[in-house]
């Protein structure tokens, strides 16, 4: 499935709730099927900076591929961390480096953040992206 593929997934399951705390509560179920992140891996060179709560995230590269790993101490950041990761992982350096997110203001996502979860969201997209540009270095030069 492509990136685009599932955002419009995403923008469909959201689509069924009118009320943003509908979609706040949405968002916790979906931070709750995040995989066990192993505790080892919180580790301060796993901390996204710029976020106001913690959110660990971890990339490993396979395949061709990346796959993305992370948790977060705060309900609502780890269901927008989970939201990333499943648009993102399994996808090649190219595929993430190209990719609009057209799903978050098509949800409602940003203008509902508090203006420090909207700049902990700008800075979980831009570590995604600087580990698809690392491995994309590091792989396909």
């Amino acid at each position: 499935m492509t990136t685009q593929e599932i955002q419009n997934e995403i923008i469909e399951e959201f689509s069924v709730f009118d009320d943003w705390m509908d979609k706040y509560e949405y968002l916790i179920e979906i931070g709750n099927t995040l995989e066990l992140y192993d505790e080892k891996n919180k580790k301060p060179s796993n901390l996204i900076q710029g976020c106001q709560s913690r959110v660990w995230l971890d990339a490993e590269y396979k395949d061709g591929k990346i796959y993305f790993t992370a948790d977060s101490d705060a309900i609502i950041t780890k269901g927008i961390i989970a939201l990333l990761i499943r648009i993102f992982s399994g996808k090649t350096p190219d595929e993430i480096l190209q990719t609009d997110l057209f799903f978050l203001d098509k949800i409602g996502l940003k203008e509902n953040l508090s203006p420090t979860r909207a700049n902990g969201l700008v800075s979980m997209i831009k570590n995604i992206k600087a580990y698809a540009t690392a491995f994309k270095a590091k792989y396909e030069s």
